[in-house]
């Protein structure tokens, strides 16, 4: 008699799951800080770094080829029509950012900016204004957020483990008008133009302002609300100038601060802070502890003098977990979703600060 077998059902075959599309990154400038950018994004599995551009053809196509970029592009417009990419990281000159970001922004790009994100609140409030209509990730590459230590710091802040917040310091120490550490500023135009209004600078208010006070405010956890400021620009050579270089850009900047949850503080900064060649430092003073926080080139030390420790003035080091880079948190925002911090808006306010302290 014969039998019918059943056929084993046939699974169907497993459906290979599909990578998701890496972020398309185009690279605006070409100079020594958009190295760094394309290197971070470069190490980023999610992105391809699809070109750059510049003003300079040949030092884009040596940037390109330096970096194994396909696209060698002759301007922004040039990107733009092709229009094969999702984002830009924005490392073009200060001046630059405000009208190349609004047509990134116009063309749906999402913008990683260098700081400062505009020269004025105005313009960066347009710049803000514009990639939140859009609906589009923003950031701007304040560098000291990649410090574990100033997360930590502000952690233990929001915990109360220092109590109410009394008073703040800050500053950012640099020396190259007196050490020839990073060479000779009298002889090269890279550190000329950074005294000269005529050519473009705000001084170290306008250069390193915007870091020292989002390294204040951030760590301490609260917002300054108001800010009073002297600028100070020394004599340097005879008659003011060298070359064609007016020497007229300050040289220093000592302001005082108040803060939302009502702490006072002192926040400067200086090109003339003989032994130091980058560092900040911040120290955080409530009513039931302190803490003092060190960031230089090569080292970052973070010290706390809470509980019974405040008795016998004791501090010790307190440890700090890693945290995602601003390039990696920029990429989260666009796979993940969200609008990235520090944000357009962030260095809005910041701005705006800083434009009082020139008023």
């Amino acid at each position: 008699m014969a039998t019918n077998k059943a056929k084993a059902a046939k699974a169907p075959p497993a459906s290979a799951s599909k990578p998701a599309p890496k972020v398309r990154m185009l690279i605006l400038g070409a100079g020594s800080m958009a190295a760094t950018h394309v290197r971070e994004f470069q190490s980023d599995p999610r992105v391809e770094v699809i070109g750059a551009c510049d003003v300079d053809p040949a030092r884009t196509r040596e940037f390109c080829k330096r970096f194994g970029l396909p696209d060698a592009y002759r301007d922004l417009d040039e990107a733009l029509a092709r229009g094969a990419f999702d984002a830009a990281a924005n490392v073009t000159p200060d001046a630059v950012h405000h009208p190349t970001t609004m047509k990134l922004l116009a063309a749906g790009k999402h913008v990683f900016c260098e700081k400062p994100l505009a020269e004025t609140h105005p313009l960066a409030m347009e710049m803000t204004e514009a990639a939140e209509k859009a609906g589009l990730v923003n950031m701007v590459n304040l560098t000291y957020r990649n410090v574990a230590q100033l997360e930590k710091a502000r952690a233990m802040v929001r915990a109360g483990e220092i109590g109410r917040l009394r008073h703040v310091e800050a500053s950012y120490r640099q020396s190259w008008l007196v050490g020839s550490h990073w060479g000779d500023w009298k002889t090269e135009p890279r550190w000329l133009w950074r005294l000269s209004e005529t050519h473009g600078s705000r001084g170290v208010l306008g250069d390193v302002g915007i870091h020292v006070l989002d390294f204040a405010g951030h760590g301490a956890g609260e917002e300054i609300v108001d800010v009073q400021a002297r600028l100070k620009t020394f004599d340097k050579a005879p008659g003011g100038r060298i070359g064609d270089y007016p020497l007229d850009a300050n040289d220093g900047v000592a302001m005082t601060v108040a803060f939302s949850g009502g702490a006072i503080g002192v926040v400067h900064a200086s090109r003339f802070m003989t032994g130091y060649a980058n560092t900040l430092r911040l120290h955080l003073f409530g009513d039931r502890g302190a803490i003092e926080l060190e960031h230089g080139s090569a080292w970052t030390t973070l010290r706390a003098c809470t509980g019974d420790d405040v008795h016998n003035l004791a501090w010790r080091d307190v440890p700090a977990e890693p945290v995602p880079t601003n390039y990696r948190k920029f990429v989260d925002a666009i796979v993940k979703g969200g609008t990235g911090d520090p944000s357009f808006r962030r260095a809005a306010d910041l701005q705006k600060l800083i434009d009082a302290c020139y008023a």
